[in-house]
């Protein structure tokens, strides 16, 4: 009998060695995203953000601030005209749309802007306060910009799912008003990364616009900062 229970007990050891790591990597794992996730309301314009972002980042929010950033990371624009063809009726058209994509993935490796911190925009709006996460939670949405390269639309990997605002008691108590007249409350979510070396950039075309052509460079977001934007 003692050798059987020294046994099970070798065996509940072993168990809990191997189990430890998986739940301590869970929990630390849902802690980053939270921190990520949660982040004080700033009042400062979009103009300012330069003010509290690493010196290293690239703003990319006005059209020329793109227009630059393509220009470095793909030298010219596609020409959406012969891409486009006659659309989803011509037979070669997503064939053109994947060699399009492939080459210029292919051409961009190596390239020193795949590297570059960026940070970028989308709209926000403050939605119910949650009393348990401490702050108002957020609806994202992306923000289009016309450039001369087609309309750019960023898109973000590992996003946390829940977006928290932070804010003063009596910041609180102001929005709380606004919500109770029926205002909403506008953010600028700015979000800052990289972009992700295998698919940096995906070109595609418009599903609202007819052969409008759309540039959406992917991002491995790290950092994002809640900006007031109707004060």
């Amino acid at each position: 009998m003692p050798p059987q229970r020294s046994d099970r007990a070798l065996m509940w050891v072993l168990w809990v060695i191997a189990v430890l790591p998986l739940t301590v990597g869970s929990v630390g794992e849902g802690r980053a995203e939270e921190t990520l996730g949660t982040r004080p309301l700033l009042t400062i314009a979009p103009k300012d953000l330069h003010t509290i972002l690493p010196q290293d980042s690239h703003i990319l929010i006005e059209p020329r601030s793109l227009e630059q950033f393509l220009d470095a990371l793909d030298k010219t624009p596609p020409d959406w005209d012969l891409v486009y063809g006659r659309g989803h009726d011509d037979p070669e058209h997503d064939e053109r749309l994947f060699t399009l994509n492939r080459e210029r993935d292919a051409k961009r490796a190596g390239n020193s802007a795949l590297t570059q911190r960026i940070t970028f925009v989308w709209f926000g709006e403050l939605s119910r306060y949650d009393a348990e996460a401490g702050g108002f939670r957020i609806a994202l949405g992306p923000r289009l910009t016309p450039t001369r390269w087609g309309v750019v639309r960023f898109k973000c990997e590992d996003l946390p799912s829940n977006l928290v605002v932070k804010v003063s008691s009596t910041l609180r108590h102001e929005l709380e008003q606004r919500f109770a007249r029926g205002e909403s409350v506008d953010l600028t979510v700015a979000m800052t990364g990289r972009l992700i070396p295998d698919e940096s950039v995906v070109y595609d075309f418009s599903h609202d616009q007819e052969g409008v052509g759309v540039i959406m460079p992917v991002v491995r977001v790290e950092r994002l900062d809640y900006l007031l934007t109707n004060k």
